[in-house]
Parts: structure tokens; sequence; C-alpha cells
């Protein structure tokens, strides 16, 4: 069998990538490393690099993607979880969040894997966002 050897990047459709960018990159530490704007199709791309790791997240806005919220339950990302080193940076990562304004779940064990505990959280346009933490 040919071989994976990780995630390269995740794409996101968002409805504008001028309010997206910036809450990444306040909210939650991703750094700007590029953009592509093509005036042919009126799409709209920007690649963002997270803080201590390698995958790179690109917001991509549609021209003709509407103005609809994400919504879980349709075919397509249900939610994209990061990994954070602990449950005390977790619940740093709930300071962080109600400084910016930011709903979020309380902190629960994720019932599909004890010994771990979640927070979730929604993007500007809805997109569920989960940080996962192993107790220790």
């Amino acid at each position: 069998m040919p071989t994976l050897t990780g995630v390269h990047h995740v794409a996101l459709t968002v409805t504008d990538v001028d309010r997206s960018e910036p809450w990444y990159e306040r909210v939650l530490g991703f750094e700007s490393i590029g953009r592509d704007d093509d005036e042919e199709t009126g799409r709209r791309k920007v690649y963002l690099r997270g803080p201590g790791f390698g995958i790179t997240l690109t917001l991509v806005q549609h021209p003709d993607a509407g103005r609809a919220l994400f919504d879980e339950r349709r075919p397509g990302l249900d939610h994209l979880s990061f990994s954070v080193p602990n449950n005390t940076c977790l619940r740093e990562w709930t300071d962080r969040l109600t400084e910016h304004g930011v709903t979020f779940s309380p902190i629960s064990e994720e019932q599909s894997a004890p010994g771990t505990e979640v927070i979730a959280l929604r993007d500007p346009d809805g997109i569920q966002l989960v940080l996962w933490a192993r107790e220790v």
C-alpha cells in the first residue's frame, strides 16, 4: 500500500477571509504566511501557519459561497480539533477565549476517549473547532 506521511494542510471555506484571517491570528495565534486573490475566478485564499506545529490552515472565500453559516450536520467537515499539551494548558485557553469574547463550551471529558478533556468553540462562520487535551 502507498504511504501517507501526514496532513499537509486543511482548507476551510469561509464567507469573508478579511474577517476570518484576523480572528484566527488574534484568537488562536496563527500567523499569515501568504495570500492568493484570483481576480479571474473571484476566489480568495489566505494561508495561515499554526503555532507549535507544521500544518497550514487555508481559509478560502468562494465568490458564490453565499452567506450561509457552517452546519456540521451536512456532509463535509464536522469539526477541526487541535491538540494542546495538557489540561492545565486547556484551562489557559479558556482564559484566552474569554479575553477575546469567544463563546465556548465548558471543559468536559471526551466520552469517546477516556482520559481526555475538550472545549468546543466556533469561528466567525460557525465552524466548530475543538481544543483537545490528555489529562496530565
